[in-house]
């Protein structure tokens, strides 16, 4: 029997789909408060010209004005790729309550690998973390991705 991703996971590797397409790196993200999805996102980078448009940073910017509060207490934030520094800190500054993220990023990740943002003494609020939720597939996104631009 298969397992079914939960459906905000699903949604998020649906965004990712669609960013490889549109040219971007595959990365998609999803925040919900309980069972309300708040916010959706994908990576756009290469279309807004902004290094920081990262799938988590948009997800969190629009999440935060959906909600109207600049914290983003009680909301769960699902995302197809580890998180880096630069949106582990985001998440952290936005008070995200969990984080469910599908593939590792040994090289830019930074929850498990890397810089292990959450686990730094500077930083003054930690997620829950559930890793490797729809690992397979949002990986092979990425492997594809990679390989057609080789």
């Amino acid at each position: 029997m298969a397992f079914a991703l939960p459906a905000p996971m699903r949604r998020a590797l649906d965004l990712a789909a669609a960013a490889a397409e549109a040219g971007e790196v595959p990365v998609g993200a999803v925040v919900t408060l309980g069972d309300r999805v708040v916010a959706t996102a994908a990576n756009a980078m290469r279309h807004g010209i902004d290094p920081t448009a990262h799938a988590e940073i948009v997800a969190i910017r629009r999440a935060a004005e959906a909600l109207g509060e600049p914290r983003l207490d009680g909301c769960d934030l699902w995302v197809t790729l580890e998180p880096c520094a630069m949106c582990a800190g985001a998440i952290a500054l936005a008070r995200v309550a969990r984080l469910y993220y599908a593939a590792a990023d040994p090289k830019g990740g930074a929850v498990d690998h890397g810089a292990r943002v959450f686990a730094q003494p500077t930083c003054h609020h930690r997620p829950e973390v559930y890793p490797g939720i729809g690992e397979s597939e949002a990986a092979d996104q990425l492997r594809r991705f990679f390989a057609q631009r080789r």
